[in-house]
């Protein structure tokens, strides 16, 4: 894609990076109200049944993604025309995800400037290792990635990293509004989960909470996931790197089924969300369907995203992603090559 056809793409997005009140003001009441009703009728169908209960936890899970998407829209500053209204309904939906607002908006804003970018990684994306930098890795390193890369450690101890740990602490040179940010989100936690546990005890608050983090964070990670995780995902060299093939080719478009991608505020359209920002989810769609080149970008199912699962290493040779199987595969023949070459330089010598 040329320079110019580039920037005629980005041109053709722009109309839609402008937020609506009305409708943001209707998306807050139809995400907030149906999480905390569920939440309620959670905990009380527990004085039935537990099984009762998680049916309400898990479609609370769902309004949990949701309302984050609302709190991810805050963090480009999308969701509201106003910058302060954006940071005050950014921080109260950081606490009801439990994210650190103005930690993840610097996070996030660095993962969309250098998604994509192998020189530039490390910060706000998935750890994604290339078959040469593998091969290279110590023990100790391809433990650790192999570790990092299942699915048991990524999607089920993942959220509670994200949760308990990540979001919790401030990164070392953080500047004072992002520290206070976290501060005031980690008090607030605090103070609710004590006057919970003050009025409904800790058991009822860990049967309807428990699930409901979990879930949610397993949904978030996987949806982050799968977005940069897809076969032939666009990965560059900072010399060949271009910030709209990072986002068009290095972004998926998952295609949900309409209640899933209404739930998951249409983060499905990443690509769209990955060359403009700006654009408010409610937005992403209308951006799509009205940009034609956006309508070729590399589209994922339910069904065909579940192959990401065995998506570990990226080959730059062939620019596709290769599972641990493959590369053991490519590793013997390469062996065999220069055992091929090794006995054919001595052959020649005799």
């Amino acid at each position: 894609m040329s320079k110019q056809k580039q920037a005629q793409l980005r041109k053709s997005v722009a109309p839609f990076a402008t937020s609506d009140m009305k409708i943001s003001i209707i998306q807050i009441i139809n995400s907030f109200v149906p999480f905390f009703l569920l939440w309620f009728l959670a905990y009380q169908s527990l004085s039935i049944s537990f099984w009762l209960s998680l049916p309400f936890s898990i479609v609370a899970a769902g309004f949990v993604v949701r309302i984050f998407i609302i709190f991810h829209d805050c963090t480009h500053m999308s969701f509201f025309k106003s910058g302060k209204a954006n940071r005050i309904l950014g921080t109260i939906t950081g606490i009801i995800t439990h994210f650190a607002f103005e930690k993840w908006k610097r996070d996030h804003s660095i993962h969309h400037a250098t998604s994509s970018n192998l020189d530039k990684r490390g910060t706000g994306d998935v750890w994604v290792m290339t078959v040469d930098e593998y091969t290279e890795a110590s023990f100790w390193g391809r433990l650790g990635y192999r570790l990092y890369r299942n699915p048991l450690v990524m999607f089920g101890l993942g959220p509670f990293y994200l949760f308990l740990i990540s979001n919790r602490f401030n990164r070392k040179g953080a500047k004072r509004k992002e520290r206070w940010n976290t501060y005031l989100i980690n008090v607030s936690l605090v103070v609710i989960y004590v006057l919970l546990v003050w009025f409904i005890g800790w058991q009822s608050l860990l049967m309807v909470q428990l699930p409901i983090i979990f879930i949610a964070g397993s949904l978030g990670v996987w949806l982050f996931y799968v977005q940069h995780q897809f076969e032939d995902s666009y990965f560059e060299n900072e010399e060949e790197w271009d910030y709209v093939k990072a986002a068009v080719d290095g972004s998926s478009y998952y295609k949900l089924p309409k209640v899933l991608q209404w739930l998951t505020g249409n983060i499905g359209f990443h690509h769209v969300h990955h060359l403009s920002p700006r654009v408010p989810n409610y937005q992403l769609e209308k951006a799509h369907e009205s940009t034609p080149p956006l309508q070729k970008a590399t589209t994922i199912t339910l069904k065909t995203s579940l192959q990401s699962i065995r998506f570990r290493l990226y080959d730059q040779a062939s620019r596709t992603f290769v599972s641990f199987k493959e590369y053991k595969a490519m590793q013997r023949q390469k062996d065999l090559r220069v055992s091929l070459k090794v006995n054919t330089a001595k052959f020649q010598e005799e």
